[in-house]
């Protein structure tokens, strides 16, 4: 999909139901997963439960927040749905019991020390490890959460040894651009040094990647976990 494609599939999705965006997108994910499983979470940060039951209602089953607080206000009110909840904000060490104890995964791991408490908040609670992804900066960018790529392999090191914790893969967040070919090779970055920590040893089926404006570029570069907001919820709700 090229970049006016792109804003015109996002433009068009203004006019649409939350059922008919979550449709939308299944079907890109069908018609470019070359055969993979792949994850649609969507990130209903800022949105009211009312909006992540309609996307339920469309077979949405995984859902991700950022805001702790917020969403296990939304927990609570949909408890009673067989729901799979997903972190996707930074990690704050006040917040690590709250994401071990109510979050089956997260992604954005950037630091031991957090990784250390979610783990010990997880056994405490006397859970399944948590499924962990590792956020790597492919972009290098200051302001971006993420461990630079030159630091990636002691952490997921020592991840993998957290008995809390079950490390499945990488996670990025890339800069934003309009260039299809500089979205393709952020992704694809991410994916050979998935491979690499493979033949290293290291057990990783997922790369989370991908997001509503460059998620087709994270497909075709091999994206398992696609975290879709805008194009299925619209702008954020934040009233």
């Amino acid at each position: 999909m090229c970049q006016w494609d792109m804003i015109n599939h996002l433009a068009g999705c203004l006019f649409m139901s939350i059922a008919e965006r979550v449709l939308q997108v299944q079907q890109q994910i069908r018609d470019r997963a070359q055969g993979r499983s792949v994850t649609l979470v969507a990130v209903s940060k800022g949105q009211k439960p009312s909006a992540l039951n309609a996307a339920y209602d469309a077979g949405v089953r995984a859902f991700g927040e950022s805001y702790v607080q917020e969403a296990l206000l939304k927990l609570a009110a949909l408890g009673h749905l067989p729901i799979e909840w997903h972190f996707i904000g930074p990690l704050q060490g006040n917040k690590t019991g709250a994401i071990a104890r109510h979050f089956s995964w997260v992604h954005g791991l950037e630091r031991e020390r957090i990784a250390r408490r979610l783990s010990e908040s997880r056994l405490e609670a006397g859970l399944a490890p948590l499924q962990v992804c590792v956020q790597v900066n492919l972009s290098q960018e200051p302001s971006k959460s993420g461990v630079a790529l030159q630091a990636l392999e002691a952490l997921v090191h020592e991840v993998a040894l957290l008995p809390g914790l079950r490390l499945r893969g990488l996670m990025t967040l890339p800069e934003p651009t309009s260039s299809t070919a500089l979205q393709r090779q952020r992704f694809a970055a991410l994916r050979q040094e998935q491979e690499r920590l493979i033949r290293l040893g290291y057990d990783l089926d997922t790369l989370s990647m991908g997001m509503s404006g460059d998620y087709i570029a994270a497909l075709a570069e091999g994206s398992t976990i696609v975290r879709i907001g805008t194009a299925i919820f619209g702008e954020r709700n934040n009233t």
